[in-house]
Order: structure tokens, then sequence, then C-alpha cells
């Protein structure tokens, strides 16, 4: 069954890494992905203001079932990415997350490894990280297992963990 995926990740410092894992094949056919915008589209957007960016995030996930965040070094501290997470829990997308700091950027080097943003936040005293599975793009050969990934953290998607902690 097709998929679509919503892709999260910090723009100005991860975009040439996601691109190199997209571009390899990551979308075969029977995937559909959501998620890129380029660079001015972004700044367009961020100047409307924050409700500009909610909109557009909640229609990145319409349609969506699985949402990954690519982690990068700073992928835990983007501004938007707990509200991504939320919403992608809200709607019961299936979700999980990718390191790619071992992927290597145009110039050969690779990146410091980031927080995973699942650790961040909490349901019943219980860190999202519990239940939402990371992987690393190269160690764990996400080449050849991300289908497997993605169908996965669908399949896990009703499995909801409880209340947000207040």
């Amino acid at each position: 069954m097709a998929r679509k995926v919503c892709f999260s990740f910090h723009y100005e410092r991860d975009i040439l890494r996601v691109g190199q894992i997209r571009n390899s094949g990551l979308t075969k056919p029977d995937m559909d992905s959501a998620g890129f915008i380029d660079s001015a589209s972004w700044e367009s957007l961020k100047k409307q203001g924050d409700e500009a960016v909610k909109r557009w995030i909640n229609t990145q996930l319409d349609g969506t079932s699985v949402t990954v965040f690519f982690i990068g070094y700073e992928t835990s501290e983007r501004e938007w990415v707990e509200y991504e997470i939320k919403q992608s829990y809200a709607k019961k997308n299936g979700m999980l997350g990718i390191y790619i700091n071992n992927v290597k950027d145009l110039n050969g080097q690779t990146d410091y490894k980031g927080q995973n943003p699942f650790d961040k936040l909490f349901v019943n005293q219980t860190p999202l990280s519990q239940f939402y599975k990371t992987y690393d793009w190269v160690n764990d050969d996400g080449y050849n297992n991300f289908g497997k990934w993605v169908k996965t953290a669908a399949r896990n998607a009703d499995r909801q963990c409880g209340d947000w902690n207040r």
C-alpha cells in the first residue's frame, strides 16, 4: 500500500544531506513524499508569521500516514519541531526518527549527532522516544530499510501512548 510521508528536518543545516537521501531512491514508486520547500519559499513563509507556518505544516501533514524526522545536529532545537510532532501525534500519524549525521555532505564531511527530538516531549511522564523508533541512515542501511521502517511506523500508529504532560 502506498504511503504518503511527511519529512521534517532543519532546512538551513540539513537540506543537502536530506536531499542526498531523498535522491538516493528513498521515494521509490510506492512512496509519495511531502515536506520539501525551497529556501526562498521558506523565508517568505516565515515572514508571514506563526499562523502561516502552522497552516503550511498542517497542509504538509494532510493525507500523510507517517512523519519522518531527519535528525541532524540542531533538529531538536528547531522552532517548529515540537509543533510538528504534536500535530503528527494528534492526527495519529506513525512517527520515526532517522539520524543523518553520518551522511556525508558535498565536501565529504559528516556532522555531529543531534539530540533525539522525541526525548523532549512526554506523555504520562514517559518520553516519546520510548514509543517512536529512531534509526541511523548509514549504520542501519536506510537505503534498503526505509520502506520497512515506514511500514512499521504506520502499523504502530494506532498505539497512542497517552495524554501530553501539562
